[in-house]
């Protein structure tokens, strides 16, 4: 570490948990962050800022004018750009030194598959139930830790997925891909704008726990926020043995430790 960044990153460094160590891993880590919109925004710019040494965007839509009523790493001047791009750009107005790399094709398949499997860790920023599950799997196929986060209207909620746990559920032991749950998405349910920057905010700091170590993390456990009385709740989530995707018959069981 030079001494640029020993001054950029003294307020981490004066943190006990985190300190030079902490640091140091942070700058030496990869993160895939899929989605570039309003939980993609918050998580990119804390991400970036805190000194993840590569971080890999994935979003294929762009920038638009109605986008930018919360998804604050967009601009006006960036509108009709590809999200990912302008992400990048944002980032890099800030933190030039962190190396982000944009994907502008829809994230699936085995471009999804080659993106987990380089990524020390992903972040889940999307808002619909076929791509949550995709990422899902493939986070179960390569022990990859998943942050995911959901908001809609004015309620929110956040949790952490971490395959490598003998214990520890997928996100399809707690929203079965065979259930149908309806569909509710910004565009036709509205969304409160700083709603996505506190669940995406919360997205970034587990993110970041979970890489320099820090705490104990949302594994296992689904924080939810009301917004309007601006309450916290928090269930308990336990492992699926029958889930399909993480299961003791499925394709991917989770392996015992040791």
């Amino acid at each position: 570490m030079n001494d640029d960044q020993l001054l950029r990153y003294s307020r981490h460094i004066l943190l006990d948990e985190v300190g030079i160590e902490g640091q140091e891993k942070l700058l030496h880590s990869h993160v895939l962050i899929i989605g570039a919109g309003g939980l993609g925004s918050p998580v990119a710019l804390y991400l970036g800022s805190a000194g993840v040494g590569h971080i890999t965007i994935a979003d294929h839509d762009r920038v638009d004018t109605t986008n930018l009523q919360r998804q604050i790493a967009h601009n006006l001047a960036r509108v009709n750009e590809f999200k990912a791009e302008s992400a990048r750009q944002a980032i890099a107005a800030i933190n030039p030194d962190v190396e982000v790399t944009t994907v502008t094709e829809r994230a699936e398949g085995a471009l999804l598959d080659r993106l987990v499997q380089s990524a020390d860790l992903v972040l889940d920023c999307t808002d619909n139930f076929a791509t949550r599950h995709a990422i899902n799997r493939a986070c179960v196929k390569h022990r990859k830790p998943l942050v995911s986060g959901a908001a809609i209207r004015f309620d929110g909620q956040v949790s952490v997925f971490d395959s490598a746990g003998e214990e520890a559920p997928c996100y399809a032991c707690v929203f079965p891909e065979s259930e149908l749950l309806e569909e509710t998405r910004c565009a036709t349910m509205g969304v409160f704008a700083p709603l996505v920057g506190i669940i995406g905010s919360t997205q970034a700091a587990e993110a970041l726990k979970l890489i320099c170590g820090v705490g104990q993390p949302l594994t296992g456990r689904l924080l939810m926020l009301e917004g309007k009385s601006m309450e916290w709740s928090e269930m308990k989530l336990t492992r699926n043995t029958a889930c399909p995707v993480c299961g003791e018959g499925s394709a991917e069981p989770h392996r015992h430790a040791g």
